[in-house]
C-alpha cells in the first residue's frame, strides 16, 4: 500500500488557508500514487486552538470546514484531524478527532482517547476523552487510527504510566493490519530520538505497520518539527520525514528497503527550530519585520543571525544604543556583526536621556548610593527606544535575553525585557556559545570577539556577568537541576555544588517569578521551559 504523507504547517483558526494547503497537498499526493492520504492532528483548525475551542463560532468553522474537505475527497481517503461535538452529557462539550473522508462523506470518526494534561498540554480544560476505539475498515484493510497521545502508552516502553488504557493494544486485540497516527507532537531538543525509539517498539511489539504524521511549524511558544515516521511489521523504519519543513511523501508500506539513517546534529536542530520559531510567529502575527538591540554581545548577536535566516536580512534592523559605559569593542562589534549579515544597522546614543533622567530624579534620590536604580534607567531607555521603532515602522521587537539570565533575574523589567518575542529564552548560555561557535564553523559570520569576551551587560564600569552570578558551566548545571529537572536545594547540593551557591541561585529563581510572568513569549526547545508549561505561583513561601 502507498500511504502519503502530508507534514504541514497549520495557522490557528486560518481555516481557508490550512484548508487550501490541505487540498493541494492532497491532490499531490494522489497524482504520486497515494491509495490512502494523512494529515496531522487538528489540522483543519491549527494545534493548540486553547480557549478559541469555547467559542461556538470557531468550532462552527471547524466543521464547515471539514464538510467542504469532503467534497473534494475522491476515492483516496483523507484522514484528518478536526474538532468534533460530543453528543452526550455530563463531559465536555468536545472531541480532538481524526475523521477519514472518502467519495465525498466523513465515513468515519474517531476521538482521542488519551488527553495529555502536562507541560504545555491542557487537553482536558476543553475535550472529552473517546470511550471507545475501533478499526477503521477500508478496502479490505482494518486500520488503527489513532491521534497523538493515545501511542505514548506502551506499558514496555514507559516504566511510569500516565494512563490506564492503551489504546494500541486494545486495536491490535481487535485485529489490525495498519496504525495510524496523526499527530501534533511539540519538539524540544532529544524529543526525536525518543519519538523514533518509542514508535519502532509499538510496530515491533505488536507486528503490525504504523504510520505517523507530524505537524510541522510553530504557533506561538511550540514548534513542531515534522520528522513524520513509517515502520513495517519488524520496527525497520522505512521512511523519516524532514526536520522544520513541509513535505509531502509516499512510502510504499511493502517495501523492503530501509530508509537511510539521518543525521541528527544537536546544533542544527536547535538552529533550525529557532529559525522556524521566529519565522511562524512573526508572519502568523501579520508582521513582516524586527527589530532588536545589537550590543556587540553573544546574545544579541545570535539573536540577529536566528532572524535574518528565519525573515532575510531585509527585515532584521539592528539598533547599538551606546551609554556612557559602553566600549568601543562592543560598539564595533555591534557593526561588524550588522555588516557580516548585511543588515540595516542604526546608532541611537542613550547617553543624553540617561543624563536627563539622573537630573529628573536626583532631588529624590540625593543622599542614596547608585546602585541598580540608575543602572536599569539605561536598559529601560534601550526598551523604550526599540518600542518607539516597533511603533513607528510597525516591526516586532525581539528580546535577547537566554534561559539562564531569566533564570536567576539578570534582565530588567521594561527594559531588556520589551519585545514581543524571546527566541532564546530556553537556551541556556552554554548552549549559546555552543551554537555560535556551530554557527561559526566555516566562516566567521558573529564576530569571535562577541564569543569569547567575558558577558557583560556594560550597565557600570569594568561590570560583568560574574560580578554577581557564578561561571556559567556550574550556573547551568544548577538550573538545569532544578527548572528542568525539578530537583531540590538538597539534591542539587548533593550532585557535589558549593550550598552557599545553590542556595544564591535557587533563592534568585525563586525571587524572579514576577519578572517572568511579565516576559515576552519565548520558544520552547527543552524538556521545561519558562512560560505555558511551569506554573509556579508568585505569592508564595515554599523553599526546599
Amino acid at each position: 500500500m502507498n500511504v502519503g504523507l502530508l507534514q504541514l504547517n497549520a495557522t490557528i483558526g486560518d481555516f481557508s488557508g490550512n484548508l487550501t494547503r490541505l487540498r493541494e497537498a492532497y491532490e499531490l499526493a494522489c497524482r504520486q500514487g497515494a491509495e490512502m492520504v494523512v494529515a496531522p492532528e487538528l489540522f483543519l483548525c491549527g494545534y493548540p486552538p486553547r480557549d478559541l475551542l469555547l467559542r461556538e463560532d470557531f468550532v462552527l468553522r471547524n466543521e464547515t470546514a471539514l464538510l467542504e474537505a469532503a467534497t473534494w475527497v475522491g476515492r483516496v481517503p483523507l484522514f484528518v484531524g478536526f474538532v468534533d461535538r460530543n453528543p452526550d452529557r455530563p463531559g465536555k462539550p468536545l472531541f480532538n478527532s481524526a475523521a477519514m473522508l472518502v467519495n465525498g462523506v466523513v465515513a468515519h470518526r474517531q476521538a482521542k482517547t488519551l488527553l495529555p494534561t502536562y507541560d504545555v498540554f491542557d487537553e482536558g480544560r476543553y475535550f472529552e476523552p473517546g470511550s471507545s476505539i475501533a478499526p477503521v475498515i477500508w478496502n479490505g484493510h482494518r486500520i488503527g487510527l489513532t491521534i497523538c497521545e493515545d501511542i505514548w502508552n506502551d506499558e514496555d516502553f514507559w516504566p511510569d504510566r500516565i494512563y490506564r488504557r492503551d489504546p494500541i493494544r486494545e486495536l491490535a486485540g481487535q485485529g489490525i493490519d495498519l496504525i495510524i497516527n496523526l499527530s501534533a507532537s511539540p519538539w524540544h531538543q532529544g524529543k526525536e530520538s525518543t519519538r523514533q525509539a518509542m514508535l519502532r517498539r509499538v510496530a515491533q511489539d505488536e507486528r503490525i505497520p504504523l504510520v505517523q504524521v507530524n505537524s510541522v511549524g510553530a504557533n506561538d511558544e511550540l514548534i513542531f518539527d515534522g520528522q513524520s515516521l513509517c515502520f513495517d511489521s519488524a520496527g525497520t523504519l522505512l521512511f523519516q520525514g524532514h526536520s522544520f519543513a513541509e513535505q509531502v511523501a509516499v512510502v510504499n508500506l511493502q517495501t523492503t528497503t530501509a530508509a537511510p539513517a539521518v543525521p541528527q546534529c544537536s546544533e542544527a536542530l536547535l538552529h533550525d527550530s529557532l529559525v522556524l520559531g521566529i519565522r511562524d510567529y512573526v508572519r502568523k502575527c501579520g508582521f513582516k519585520g524586527v527589530v532588536l538591540g545589537l550590543s556587540g554581545g553573544i546574545d544579541s548577536a545570535l539573536t540577529a543571525v536566528l532572524a535574518v535566516e528565519a525573515l532575510g536580512k531585509e527585515n532584521v534592523l539592528g539598533v547599538a544604543m551606546p551609554s556612557r559605559y559602553s566600549s568601543e569593542g562592543s560598539w564595533k562589534d555591534a557593526e561588524a556583526l550588522a555588516l557580516s549579515l548585511g543588515i540595516r544597522f542604526e546608532v541611537i546614543a542613550i547617553e543624553p536621556g540617561f543624563k536627563v533622567m539622573e537630573e529628573q530624579l536626583q532631588p529624590l534620590f540625593a543622599g542614596r548610593p547608585r546602585n541598580e536604580a540608575e543602572e536599569n534607567i539605561q536598559s529601560r531607555l534601550r526598551g523604550l527606544t526599540l518600542m518607539a521603532i516597533s511603533n513607528k515602522f510597525g516591526c516586532l521587537v525581539l528580546t535577547t535575553g537566554n534561559k539562564s539570565e531569566m533564570a536567576v533575574g539578570y534582565c530588567t523589567l521594561y527594559g531588556d525585557m520589551c519585545g514581543a518575542l524571546a527566541p532564546i529564552a530556553d537556551v541556556f548560555k552554554t548552549q549559546i556559545f555552543a551554537l555560535c561557535r556551530w554557527i561559526n564553523r566555516a566562516d566567521e559570520i558573529i564576530p569571535w570577539a562577541s564569543i569569547t569576551k567575558p558577558p557583560s551587560a556594560e550597565l557600570r564600569p569594568n561590570q560583568t556577568d560574574q560580578d554577581s552570578l557564578p561561571p556559567y558551566e556550574i550556573l547551568d548545571a544548577i538550573l538545569e537541576a532544578h527548572v528542568v529537572g525539578n530537583k531540590s536545594r538538597a539534591d542539587i547540593i548533593l550532585l557535589g555544588h558549593p550550598a552557599d551557591m545553590v542556595n544564591d541561585v535557587l533563592n534568585k529563581v525563586t525571587f524572579s517569578e514576577y519578572k517572568r510572568r511579565q516576559a515576552a513569549p519565548g520558544l520552547k526547545v527543552s524538556p521545561r521551559a519558562f512560560g505555558m508549561g511551569r506554573r509556579i505561583p508568585i505569592a508564595q513561601r515554599f523553599r526546599t
